[in-house]
């Protein structure tokens, strides 16, 4: 048979083989998008308190290193890809050994991250949870502050700061100021009080937030992430 006869067949084989994987892709097509359609469904009926539980189950995972790594093989970034369907929003400090699809044991599209040094509420960071809470019906937001923050530590040491940094600072500062007089270690103290402070002010910062707090729609917690165990601790 002479060149171009070969090159014929192996065209019209490639053809056909092309033909084929676009009928398998079109046949498949219903049955994803209908699976797709099934998670949105699962993940709108998720409660708050059972979004807290899967959370804290995916940090116990981690905690003792049996992590089962979900949602991150190559169907769930074709799947993500039509759209999000987060079962809760974290907003965690920049720190970069604080990343809670890591420390929650969680993949693609299972989390909502808010991340500022200091993890305290300004209106840019309000409107971000207020997008999750009411366009995608996040269910649950967790206030993540850590062991050992340094924004938390340079509004505890009340030493100037260069440029921007000072709007951290700032923010942090009412915070470390209620701790003021407690016995224990100041450092830790200011973190948790950074936590409570924010999760008490979210409801009167956000009447939108608020309502969907009152109506069951959103429930609001604050956690501390030790950085020597991985363990999440609710504090608030």
């Amino acid at each position: 048979m002479t060149e171009s006869g070969n090159r014929g067949m192996i065209s019209r084989r490639n053809l056909m083989l092309k033909a084929g994987a676009g009928m398998l892709a079109a046949s498949l097509a219903p049955a994803f998008l209908k699976a797709e359609a099934a998670k949105a469904e699962a993940i709108s009926e998720l409660t708050p308190n059972s979004a807290l539980k899967k959370l804290m189950e995916g940090n116990q995972r981690y905690i003792e290193q049996k992590r089962t790594f979900p949602d991150q093989a190559r169907s769930r970034i074709v799947e993500v890809a039509q759209g999000q369907h987060p079962f809760a929003t974290i907003l965690a400090c920049s720190d970069s050994r604080v990343a809670p699809e890591i420390i929650f044991d969680q993949g693609l599209g299972d989390l909502f991250d808010i991340r500022v040094a200091g993890n305290f509420l300004d209106d840019v960071v309000l409107g971000n949870i207020e997008y999750a809470a009411l366009e995608l019906g996040v269910p649950l937001l967790v206030i993540l502050g850590h062991e050992r923050c340094g924004a938390v530590k340079a509004a505890l040491d009340g030493k100037a700061v260069p440029g921007h940094i000072s709007t951290l600072v700032a923010a942090i500062k009412p915070a470390v100021d209620s701790t003021k007089g407690q016995t224990g270690d100041a450092w830790d103290n200011a973190v948790r009080a950074n936590v409570t402070m924010n999760v008490n002010k979210l409801q009167s910062s956000s009447p939108l937030l608020a309502e969907a707090v009152k109506a069951g729609k959103l429930k609001v917690v604050g956690g501390r992430y030790d950085l020597d165990s991985g363990k999440v601790e609710i504090i608030a």
